[in-house]
């Protein structure tokens, strides 16, 4: 089995000599293997370094004049990765290429591994951690994506990752700065490979060391949660979800008064998004229109009790039909409505 390892490298020349001495010992007896490294716009001297580095090694080296991200340098590797399964490895030495072998070790043994994510919160390993925020953001970061995605993944940033060809060849990555790791992760659940994950060592470095994630990208991050969960859709997903959003909205006017009426319109138009992740144009309105009929039977604060029964009734009929039409065929205009 043939192992592409990507890494990106970004003004690392400092650590290059005992990173590449760190990943040629964890992988010194594979034969099957390709190392791409892309120099993503240095200006440090990474990139001559890694041209020297080429001369003297058998490597694939990419260089990148401009400085695009952490993504976009990921996605041009990928251009040239010929590997069964594809190893995304971090040049900053914050996680040991060691672990990266025992991954691939692991999921060599295991056919059914299509996609394996380290995880630092798993591990009995060392740990040497500089930041609670940013930890705090991670963790807060894994439990919005295992929510948007109906996933249970404890550590979505790690920059280690191995994924199979057949994974690989059914995404389409499009961010290219540090939301490269939401990117692909949520392409890899939208396409319903199972995510496993495996404990890493972890020792963060210092912004003076070179450690480059900012709080500008932790604000970034939640618009990348918005933009592949809601707006990266086929076009009926995208219909249901601003018809959804739309109706749940209208049936959240209906309760609280001022401000808390806004909010409660919100909240309602949020979850309408939600529905219509998993309900298409027909199926939705289904939902709507039992909501319609149980807000006939009563009045007032009653009216709360038999719209919310209404609603689920109307969700699990809609679901029902759903599996069962599903089942019956495979008519692109009735799955487009269905």
């Amino acid at each position: 089995m043939k192992l592409s390892i990507i890494i990106p490298v970004y003004n690392e020349i400092n650590f290059l000599e005992k990173f590449t001495k760190d990943l040629k010992n964890a992988f010194h007896d594979q034969k099957e293997i390709e190392f791409i490294f892309i120099n993503d716009g240095s200006s440090d001297g990474s990139n001559e370094w890694l041209d020297k580095y080429k001369q003297e090694n058998k490597i694939i080296f990419i260089d990148l004049k401009n400085n695009h991200g952490k993504g976009y340098a990921i996605r041009k590797g990928l251009e040239v990765a010929s590997g069964d399964y594809v190893l995304f490895q971090d040049s900053d030495l914050e996680l040991n290429p060691s672990d990266s072998r025992e991954m691939y070790e692991l999921i060599k043994r295991d056919s059914e591994l299509k996609v394996l994510f380290g995880s630092r919160f798993l591990s009995g390993k060392l740990r040497a951690n500089r930041y609670f925020i940013n930890e705090i953001f991670v963790k807060l970061n894994s439990i919005i994506f295992n929510i948007l995605f109906r996933q249970s993944v404890t550590d979505l940033h790690c920059g280690t990752k191995i994924i199979s060809r057949e994974v690989i060849e059914k995404i389409k990555l499009s961010i290219n700065d540090f939301g490269f790791e939401i990117d692909i992760a949520s392409q890899i659940a939208k396409n319903n490979f199972q995510i496993y994950e495996y404990g890493v060592s972890y020792f963060s470095r210092s912004k003076l060391e070179g450690k480059k994630i900012t709080w500008i990208d932790g604000i970034l991050s939640y618009y990348y949660f918005f933009k592949t969960r809601f707006i990266n859709n086929d076009i009926s997903t995208l219909l249901s979800i601003i018809y959804s959003s739309f109706y749940m909205g209208f049936v959240g006017s209906y309760f609280g008064m001022s401000l808390g009426k806004s909010i409660v319109i919100i909240i309602f138009s949020f979850y309408g998004a939600f529905i219509g992740l998993y309900r298409k144009l027909f199926t939705s309105s289904l939902v709507f229109l039992f909501i319609y009929f149980g807000s006939l039977f009563s009045k007032g604060n009653g009216k709360i009790y038999t719209v919310l029964i209404a609603f689920i009734i109307g969700m699990y009929l809609s679901k029902l039909i759903s599996s069962k039409i599903k089942n019956i065929t495979k008519n692109k205009i009735i799955n487009f409505f269905v």
